[in-house]
């Protein structure tokens, strides 16, 4: 029988000293065939890929109770957690490559309305659902799980609108003009959340100025990273296009993505944050030279790395989702108490909205999904400790997992009845 290892570890059937790769590209291989399985089975089912990756994770990660051992390594490997670690990165770079930074200055009040409200609500829901439970938790899990509440994937809702004909739509202008700058309001607060829980890991006492200063250096970042760094991409492109070797384009860009990720992590943020920054920042127009010149666009040049790395994320996630722990009654309220306030939290975003300008219920609707940006905040909980006792346990980060999956399942067909029913109350008589 073979048992997968760690890449550290040789396995063989002889005993004889192996590359120490070889483990690591089998593991590989098995999660790229889970994650298209998965999503295969997903999409012929009217869900998003995603979801369908996240499922075949849980099902490789808990075959143990049925007494088959092999895949238990795949969740806890140091190299594929570096290859998944990757794979967030370029995702939140191809988040941020489906906006632009005018984008932002265009969506106007009403959409910042929405966004504002879009994180604040699930925040304090969030944080209230877990004091609630979790009487013994300390405030720092409660701000965490807040936090993983604001986040909203709205490529589902986007996929919706345009299968609907809606993308076009008020409604669809209003939700997908919030994401941009809910996508940017939740990262501040995750940089916010997990700035101040390590410094109360280094033991600095929790107070406002520490507070402010985390939060001043996440907006700073952000407003640098997107005004100067516009700047400077701009004409760095236009001499790099003078250059004639193949693959420059792409080269220069995943630099410039992870550059940014390095230095967010050096002032102490996430490097998502810059990922996601340097995404925002690239505009077609900064590279139309090279697509004059009859190269690819930088979104397709990033499609396959994407798709090999992204997947492996997903299911990793999924491994890591212990379903013993739901045998816990706590747990499953836990779980059913997050999915309550992810829905609610986002339906009072549509307060925003202002009567008559648009469906207040398909709004709040198009903004449940938590989706990958979810599973990216419950991921990097499991990383963060204080004083050695982890601030997102595995039982916690089941029930975000479950939140993830059905905020995810659920959006699709909720969305479509929303519209269908605004459309019968748009009719005359």
């Amino acid at each position: 029988m073979l048992v997968l290892c760690g890449t550290n570890q040789a396995w063989a059937s002889g005993g004889g000293h192996e590359d120490p790769v070889a483990p690591l590209v089998l593991g590989l291989a098995i999660l790229l065939v889970a994650a298209r399985l998965g999503g295969e089975v997903a999409t012929r089912l009217g869900q998003a890929a995603v979801l369908g990756e996240l499922v075949a994770g849980v099902a490789l990660g808990n075959l143990d109770l049925f007494g088959v051992h092999w895949f238990e390594s795949l969740g806890t490997d140091s190299g594929i957690d570096l290859f998944a670690r990757v794979g967030v990165l370029i995702l939140l770079f191809e988040v941020g490559l489906e906006s632009t930074v005018a984008q932002m200055r265009r969506v106007g009040v009403t959409a910042m309305s929405v966004a504002v409200l879009g994180v604040a609500a699930p925040f304090a829901l969030g944080w209230g659902v877990s004091a609630l439970l979790l009487p013994a938790a300390s405030l720092y899990t409660h701000a965490f799980i807040g936090a993983a509440l604001t986040a909203t994937s709205v490529g589902i809702t986007a996929r919706v609108l345009m299968d609907l004909g809606q993308s076009q739509s008020d409604e669809a202008r209003i939700i997908l003009g919030a994401a941009v700058i809910d996508d940017v309001l939740g990262l501040v607060i995750l940089a916010l959340v997990t700035g101040v829980i390590a410094a109360a890991d280094q033991g600095t006492q929790l107070s406002a100025a520490a507070v402010g200063a985390t939060l001043g250096k996440a907006i700073g970042f952000l407003a640098v990273a997107l005004f100067i760094g516009s700047w400077l991409s701009r004409r760095l492109f236009s001499w790099a296009s003078r250059l004639r070797a193949h693959g420059v384009l792409l080269a220069l860009s995943l630099v410039f993505c992870f550059v940014l990720s390095w230095a967010a992590q050096a002032i102490g943020l996430a490097p998502i944050v810059g990922a996601f920054a340097a995404g925002l920042v690239l505009e077609d127009v900064h590279f139309q030279d090279f697509v004059d010149r009859g190269e690819r666009e930088l979104k397709d040049l990033v499609e396959p790395i994407s798709g090999f790395l992204v997947p492996i994320f997903f299911v990793v996630m999924g491994i890591r989702t212990d379903l013993q722990v739901f045998g816990d009654p706590r747990v499953i309220a836990l779980a059913g108490g997050l999915c309550v306030a992810a829905f609610v939290g986002k339906q009072l975003c549509s307060l925003g909205v202002p009567r008559g300008k648009a469906d207040r219920l398909t709004v709040g609707l198009g903004m449940v999904p938590r989706g990958e940006v979810g599973l990216i905040f419950a991921n990097i909980g499991l990383t963060l400790s204080i004083g050695g006792q982890p601030v997102v346990d595995r039982a916690v980060f089941g029930a975000v997992v479950v939140m993830v999956i059905v905020t995810t399942f659920l959006t699709p067909p909720a969305l479509k009845w929303s519209i269908a029913r605004a459309r019968r109350r748009a009719q005359p008589g």
